[in-house]
């Protein structure tokens, strides 16, 4: 095909945004398994052999400080880079600019308030790695920009060779660390490792990225659009990290370790698939925002997908959770599997509430973003101190599930409707799962008592139980790919869909 006016040969097309999505989904599937599998695996090895709960616990607390600060250290302005029209490359050294200044203040004020958050959080020893591990807020401020560039053009597996050497660095370093007899500490310069290592990999992954610039009218634009963002999004991880303050303050050091081991294995099926949605989602979405029906049946479908994949992971570990505790990381962790259950319920939450979150800044309800999760915390904590009171790390699961049913899905549901995404898709992306999760549960714990807990039974009890879920969301199968009676219809006559 030739140009009009110059008879030269037109550039080729751009691959359809639909099969940018599916391409980039599949390669961050891949990365975030991998990955997930790599930190399990890592897990297993210094919970068994080097860590005891109460190195869990002094980590828990510095993994959730450092995981609040990342919420906003880079006040939201980098998610313009995937967001807004046009060449990013104008505005992307102001991005940059303000994500590195304000990235070093938080890192700053942290290190003098180290030994304060410390103490009010019941673990004063934890001052040190506090120090060491928020330095990666500033290493995260610098990759936020490069970082931002491959997920705007849907590079997942750019991404993931950025990954692979994040992980391998940081596991290395903490690995050998451990062996020496640095306890927490060991997690901390781990990840300072594998966050220098993925900074060095996004500037060559996205090169020319990494400059710093400023233009005043950008940074009050930017500032506008992602100040409310950041503020959603430290309400966000707070929501999910506010339960390791409360055991922290309200129990012991021990009680710590195992819960929060607990809410590791409870976020295995979030990190996975969760996080392989999102790194594709928010992008897809914002290419979605302007149609409204489109937007509607395209998180409809990934609501059903990430839930689709997800239920039989939480039912396994719900239904299993003493014997698999047990087996895996031995006999000392079991009190952690007590918690098991009802997070996990709670892992099926967040995942379906951080999709629609996606969705809702991609449509621009940033303000309503805030106040759900404002609404989740001002609620929660209370609860939780309560449930930590009466009935230790139990108590405090069984209150996120019960603050997140009763409260945050519900107004989440409302909060999608305005948006023009109705009950009625949420509702068929969630029925057949939910239904094969309730048989799946059935046959599993049915099949447990009646085999025992031994690998070997374990391993049937899985299989049957996977087995029943899968016959169970086979009708949903067209429904996941897309496929709609008009679809068929179409196709049928012969004609394109």
């Amino acid at each position: 095909m030739t140009g009009p006016a110059t008879g030269t040969q037109a550039p080729p097309e751009a691959p359809p945004l639909g099969r940018k999505v599916g391409s980039a989904a599949r390669w961050s599937l891949v990365n975030t398994v991998v990955m997930r599998l790599g930190n399990f695996a890592t897990g297993i090895i210094l919970a068994r052999f080097f860590l005891g709960p109460e190195a869990w616990g002094v980590y828990g607390i510095a993994q959730t400080v450092l995981l609040v600060l990342l919420s906003a250290n880079e006040l939201g302005v980098s998610l313009a880079i995937v967001r807004w029209e046009g060449d990013p490359r104008r505005f992307a050294p102001t991005v940059l600019t303000l994500s590195a200044v304000s990235s070093c203040l938080l890192y700053a004020a942290l290190f003098a308030a180290a030994p304060a958050v410390a103490r009010v959080l019941g673990s004063p020893e934890a001052t040190g790695v506090l120090r060491v591990m928020c330095v990666c807020v500033v290493l995260d401020g610098l990759s936020q920009v490069p970082a931002g560039f491959l997920t705007r053009e849907f590079a997942q597996g750019r991404r993931m060779a950025v990954d692979s050497v994040n992980f391998v660095l940081s596991t290395a370093v903490t690995l050998l660390l451990a062996v020496e007899g640095w306890g927490a500490m060991s997690f901390a310069w781990g990840s300072v490792a594998g966050n220098a290592a993925a900074l060095v990999g996004c500037c060559l992954a996205a090169p020319g990225t990494l400059r710093f610039g400023w233009d005043a009218a950008q940074a009050r634009a930017l500032l506008g659009f992602g100040l409310p963002l950041a503020g959603a999004s430290m309400l966000a991880l707070g929501v999910v990290n506010v339960d390791t303050m409360v055991v922290g303050s309200s129990l012991d050091q021990l009680a710590l370790g195992f819960y929060v081991l607990a809410f590791n294995i409870s976020g295995w099926p979030v990190r996975i698939i969760s996080e392989a949605a999102r790194r594709v989602s928010f992008a897809g979405f914002s290419r979605l925002a302007d149609t409204p029906g489109a937007l509607a049946s395209g998180f409809g479908r990934a609501l059903g997908v990430v839930v689709t994949g997800t239920v039989p992971l939480c039912v396994l570990l719900a239904a299993l959770a003493a014997p698999i505790v047990g087996l895996v990381y031995g006999e000392r962790w079991l009190p952690a599997a007590a918690a098991l259950p009802w997070l996990m319920a709670l892992g099926l939450v967040r995942i379906a509430c951080e999709l629609a979150y996606d969705c809702l800044v991609a449509v621009g309800r940033r303000r309503s973003l805030i106040g759900v999760q404002a609404l989740w915390l001002v609620v929660l904590l209370p609860v939780l101190v309560f449930g930590a009171r009466s009935n230790g790390i139990v108590g405090v699961a069984q209150g996120h599930v019960l603050v997140a049913g009763a409260v945050v899905v519900p107004v989440f549901l409302v909060t999608l409707h305005r948006a023009g995404i109705r009950l009625g898709t949420v509702a068929r992306a969630c029925a057949w799962p939910l239904l094969g999760g309730a048989v799946m549960a059935a046959v599993v714990l049915g099949l447990e008592r009646l085999l025992g807990d031994g690998i070997p039974a374990l391993l049937a009890t899985g299989a049957a139980g996977t087995l029943a879920y899968v016959l169970c969301v086979l009708p949903s199968l067209g429904f996941l790919r897309g496929a709609t009676p008009a679809d068929t219809t179409a196709t049928a006559k012969g004609q394109r869909p």
